[in-house]
């Protein structure tokens, strides 16, 4: 006998919440945002919005199905079931932050603030929730495959991501490591840099963008959809040991960024989740590459 759906809404903490956790009361909140020029009511307004949204979708979701809730700051500690249909009540950027925990379960995305997100991976609102969630059990449901980006180490570590993966120091500090493509033949060059980011077409409205344009890069930014990812290093500094002769590239299908650790210790994370990072430490590698999953957007 087969598990009814199980509906899992993705949210996170309002910005209201966040005074409040920090200031104890409305009050002593709002005396902070009004000693700074600033109203507490917006901040209230779109908290209110949120809530609503939340208790509008959870509303749609059909009698006989299964539902739980997940706030972002425990995504990397819960479980997504084969099953389960993912609603993300938020921001775009919810969607991505939720993307690297799946593996091909459908996901809807639920704008809570129209106008206010630009609404690249929230594309839908409350009152449709009720018809997206039976569009997505249903056999051929209307879904757009959106190319993630991997990160595997030598240890089996692995991370996923939708917009873009950064490999760099934890703090201000120089990376030194060496950097090739393609087999284990290439020895790489070394280099010492800020970081390196590989990013993918759902990422190139955002990171990837500021550095395709700040290179000038001639290279034709990818679409969501494509199977092709750009990488930048970031300010690769020229010495007698490291070179700057590799600082930007392409990556398709079956390609491979290969880097190697010769400093103390670096951090991988995706999407800006910092506090779910690979740690690796000298002499080990990673590859990143397209990630064989890819997340499947309800549209």
């Amino acid at each position: 006998m087969s598990l009814a759906p199980r509906v899992v809404l993705v949210h996170r903490r309002t910005e209201y919440e966040e005074l409040l956790a920090r200031h104890g009361t409305h009050g002593q909140a709002a005396f902070f945002l009004s000693s700074r020029g600033r109203s507490i009511d917006e901040v209230a307004r779109r908290h209110d919005d949120t809530r609503r949204a939340l208790r509008d979708v959870a509303s749609a979701v059909p009698l006989t199905w299964r539902s739980s809730r997940v706030e972002r700051a425990d995504l990397d500690r819960f479980l997504f079931a084969p099953e389960d249909v993912v609603v993300v009540v938020g921001q775009d950027g919810l969607v991505a932050n939720t993307a690297k925990y799946l593996s091909g379960q459908p996901v809807v995305g639920i704008d809570t603030d129209p106008g206010r997100n630009p609404g690249v991976l929230v594309r839908h609102r409350c009152a449709d929730a009720a018809g997206l969630l039976r569009a997505a059990t249903t056999a051929g449901a209307p879904v757009e495959e959106l190319t993630m980006v991997e990160a595997v180490a030598d240890d089996t570590q692995r991370l996923l991501a939708l917009n873009e993966i950064y490999l760099g120091p934890p703090g201000h500090q120089t990376a030194r490591y060496r950097l090739g493509t393609g087999g284990g033949t290439d020895p790489g060059e070394a280099q010492a840099s800020s970081g390196v980011l590989v990013g993918t077409g759902t990422g190139a409205t955002g990171w990837l963008r500021s550095l395709w344009l700040e290179r000038g890069s001639t290279v034709p930014m990818p679409a969501p959809r494509d199977p092709r990812l750009l990488w930048f290093v970031r300010e690769a500094w020229p010495s007698p040991a490291t070179g700057t002769s590799r600082v930007a590239g392409e990556l398709e299908r079956g390609q491979v960024l290969r880097l190697t650790v010769e400093s103390d210790r670096m951090a991988v994370f995706g999407d800006g989740m910092e506090a779910d990072a690979l740690e690796l430490t000298w002499g080990q590698s990673v590859r990143v590459g397209i990630a064989a999953s890819s997340l499947r957007l309800v549209t």
